[in-house]
């Protein structure tokens, strides 16, 4: 069972050598990296070839940016029966793959599985929707993040496994790519395991002691995916539309000021402007 592993980068070159370090040490070895490379300067080219030998690696360079667009034109070039899309500065632990086809072989009607990502300065969990708990979820529990999902492409309805360019890193609407995927997916009925078992490692920038900006910019994606499947007519989007655009930012915000918090309120407070402009402002 190969596993393709589409890695998208820009911009980096210290975290991706880190990441091609943790692919080098997996038990597991029938897999294939495709690295869509959107740097301008061959700025990863050294780091590349020091693992051309010990590592099945495409590495291909383009002349457009954008994350979303980058990973589907991966899909394109993948051989392997399980995809997942690694961010450029995460890494894995060494049975993280060896893990993920068990899973797979255990599971006989698994389509999407999900990871636990986690901090790598400590057991804490990292970005994203995470959980102790190893469990199936549905659209109404969307689990993990996007370098966290791996899919069986034997399992899941080909014509909804691309991801949508106006999501994500250098697009229109800079995050949501991945749960617009994964919401699409479970919407046609792919079953999926989320397994904190399988650990993934990435700096936690989800806090409010790193700024609000990070949080402005990604929420956007989130009111922007939630418009995009409302304007569909599904009326699932009205748990998130009551869930994420009113209760649970005005229940967090009532928390920082009870904890006399301003940075934790204005990071919420955020978070809420974000999801509502790119609600507002997406176009079908």
């Amino acid at each position: 069972m190969k596993i393709s592993l589409i890695l998208a980068t820009l911009g980096r070159d210290r975290d991706v050598s880190e990441f091609l370090e943790s692919l080098k040490s997996q038990t597991f070895k029938d897999f294939e990296l495709i690295i869509i490379d959107q740097n301008k300067d061959g700025k990863i080219d050294v780091i590349v070839e020091q693992y051309t030998d010990c590592l099945e690696i495409k590495h291909v360079k383009v002349s457009f940016t954008g994350n979303a667009r980058a990973r589907d034109y991966g899909i394109g070039l993948a051989q392997g029966r399980i995809v997942a899309f690694p961010d450029d500065d995460c890494a894995y632990d060494k049975h993280v793959l060896e893990k993920v086809v068990a899973e797979f072989a255990r599971r006989k009607n698994l389509s999407i599985l999900v990871a636990g990502s986690y901090d790598f300065s400590t057991r804490q969990f990292s970005i994203g929707v995470n959980s102790r708990k190893a469990q199936y979820f549905s659209r109404f529990q969307m689990m993990g993040v996007e370098f966290t999902q791996f899919f069986d492409l034997n399992r899941i309805d080909s014509s909804q496994f691309h991801l949508d360019h106006d999501f994500g890193i250098g697009s229109k609407y800079s995050g949501g790519e991945g749960f617009e995927l994964l919401y699409r997916l479970l919407r046609a009925g792919s079953p999926a395991f989320y397994t904190p078992g399988i650990k993934i490692y990435h700096p936690d920038k989800d806090h409010y002691k790193l700024g609000t900006g990070r949080m402005l910019m990604y929420s956007t994606g989130v009111g922007a995916y939630i418009r995009k499947f409302a304007n569909q007519k599904d009326v699932f989007m009205l748990y998130y539309i009551v869930r994420k655009m009113f209760v649970a930012p005005i229940l967090k915000m009532t928390l920082a000021l009870v904890l006399l918090n301003p940075k934790r309120l204005a990071y919420y407070f955020y978070n809420l402007v974000g999801i509502w402009r790119g609600f507002l402002a997406y176009e079908s």
